[in-house]
């Protein structure tokens, strides 16, 4: 262990798979303690057992991001398995893509209220303890649907907008009081909602390429890609970055044009 993370107790959500699995790995590579929360539970239980059987100090929980007092319960266990909170990785999300008109009032709530009342719910039940301890940080995992937009992904831009918004937000409100807010803002990532994607296409092996192109390395980030640069953004290597966004995409967001 390097030990970058040595003293960070870390909530994480979304924590069994794909990126925030990728996250909590990093995580305890570097000395952090870690509560891990999923609505998958079982999956869940798989990834606590192997990361315990490192020798990491991990605790976990069947939680629903959406579900504000199961989120108040789940952050009160954390403290009693692996101590105080003080640091929270917002990292649970969904894709909800639609043409505008053709979204659906649920589509609408299901997209808002986990990409970004969840991260609220969470945000607020581990604020109070930031601040009696003097400090801490919460990292969101935006996207760079935060601040581009691909047509027929509505209302997932809108969603990620705000969480940048409420990033900003709460980075100022809470900055003189020692605690860091910020995002992280991944571009395509080799995840299974990505793999998902382009087996939805006639030609999956062709909308790959496609994908690949529009990248100026001819790839996409890997989930351990993203968990290190979200490592340097909860150490404290970075004590005076706060309210703003780190974009992790290869270059995707600032080419006009695939070459």
């Amino acid at each position: 262990m390097v030990g970058r993370l040595t003293g960070k107790r870390v909530f994480i959500t979304g924590a069994a798979q794909g990126i925030g699995l990728a996250i909590a790995e990093a995580f305890v590579g570097e000395a952090a303690a870690v509560f891990l929360i999923d609505r998958d539970g079982a999956l869940l239980s798989v990834v606590a057992d192997k990361l315990c059987a490192k020798g990491a100090v991990v605790g976990h929980m069947q939680a629903d991001i959406t579900d504000a007092k199961v989120i108040d319960a789940a952050v009160l266990r954390a403290k009693s398995e692996i101590g105080p909170i003080n640091a929270l990785v917002n990292n649970a999300g969904v894709n909800v893509f639609a043409e505008p008109l053709a979204t659906s009032d649920a589509e609408w709530d299901r997209c808002f209220d986990i990409n970004l009342k969840g991260a609220w719910n969470c945000s607020k039940a581990v604020l109070p303890g930031l601040i009696a301890q003097g400090g801490g940080v919460i990292l969101n995992i935006a996207s760079t649907h935060a601040f581009t937009i691909i047509p027929h992904t509505f209302p997932y831009p809108l969603a990620k907008h705000a969480l940048l918004g409420m990033t900003k937000s709460l980075g100022l409100e809470y900055a003189p009081d020692n605690v860091r807010v910020n995002a992280l803002a991944p571009g395509y990532v080799a995840t299974q909602k990505v793999i998902d994607y382009w087996n939805s296409f006639p030609d999956p092996e062709a909308a790959k390429a496609e994908t690949m192109k529009l990248h100026p390395g001819g790839r996409i980030a890997t989930p351990q890609e993203i968990a290190m640069a979200a490592v340097f953004m909860i150490s404290d290597e970075c004590p005076f970055m706060n309210a703003t966004c780190l974009t992790v995409d290869g270059g995707l967001s600032v080419q006009q044009h695939p070459a």
